[in-house]
């Protein structure tokens, strides 16, 4: 199974609501980088992030998903 990066974040909380909001709509997701971003103060920007990895079969569907933000009009 190759996987995708699909969201980076700086933080362990907003990746881990990313992952959370692709898993409840049925894509698996994993969270890369997160240990070793919270081993150090600032080795999450300096390594580039936390990655939010997704099934390449999946990618487009959960980027469709992170950009829509949830609103309704």
């Amino acid at each position: 199974m190759q996987l995708v990066t699909v969201f980076t974040a700086f933080n362990p909380a907003e990746a881990q609501l990313i992952r959370s909001r692709l898993e409840a709509a049925g894509i698996l997701a994993f969270v890369a980088d997160e240990l070793a971003a919270l081993s150090m103060d600032g080795y999450a920007l300096a390594a580039g992030g936390i990655r939010v990895q997704v099934p390449e079969v999946d990618a487009a569907a959960a980027l469709d998903l992170i950009r829509d933000d949830g609103g309704e009009e």
